[in-house]
């Protein structure tokens, strides 16, 4: 089933409700299939090495087990940029909000603004909802960067952990 977002897109429904297609952008959000989990854990393990390495937490099996164990498929899109899988996000609903997790960008898909069109997109439907997101990062991480700039603030933080609030509309 498909429906329509907007003057140019279509957006496949999904139980989790996560998949948009961006407009313009040459991205799409889709459901997340079995085959996936893999691939994403791969993603994660790539680009959460440096930053993990820093803290001195990196394992190689963890990194990825810990994604296989945690990832709530129902509610993680494949991001695909031209038919191929360029990244991950899990934007999970909880009792006081939405929980953004597992946003994964391969390293050469950063940069070039894609991460922020589609924060943009998910941001943009948690307002309409009038639902306020949370997500954490590790400690020294240059996302951090972006979800500020997205409207984000520290809410509390821990020796590894920084854990950020938005409300909606970003206020």
């Amino acid at each position: 089933m498909v429906e329509r977002v907007g003057a140019g897109g279509t957006r496949p429904v999904s139980e989790g409700g996560a998949a948009v297609r961006g407009r313009g952008a040459g991205w799409v959000l889709r459901a997340t299939e079995p085959a996936d989990v893999e691939v994403i854990a791969e993603l994660r393990a790539r680009v959460m090495r440096e930053d993990l390495e820093r803290l001195g937490r990196f394992d190689e099996h963890h990194v990825r087990q810990r994604l296989r164990d945690s990832l709530s498929a129902r509610y993680t899109s494949v991001i695909e940029v031209g038919g191929d899988p360029a990244g991950c996000v899990t934007v999970r609903p909880a009792p006081e909000g939405r929980w953004l997790e597992h946003f994964y960008l391969a390293p050469h898909h950063q940069g070039r603004g894609l991460g922020s069109a589609v924060l943009r997109s998910l941001l943009a439907r948690a307002d309409a909802e009038g639902a306020i997101v949370r997500l954490n990062v590790l400690q020294g991480s240059a996302a951090q960067r972006l979800y500020e700039r997205h409207g984000f603030v520290v809410e509390t933080q821990d020796p590894v952990d920084v854990f950020l609030v938005r409300p909606p509309g970003g206020r």
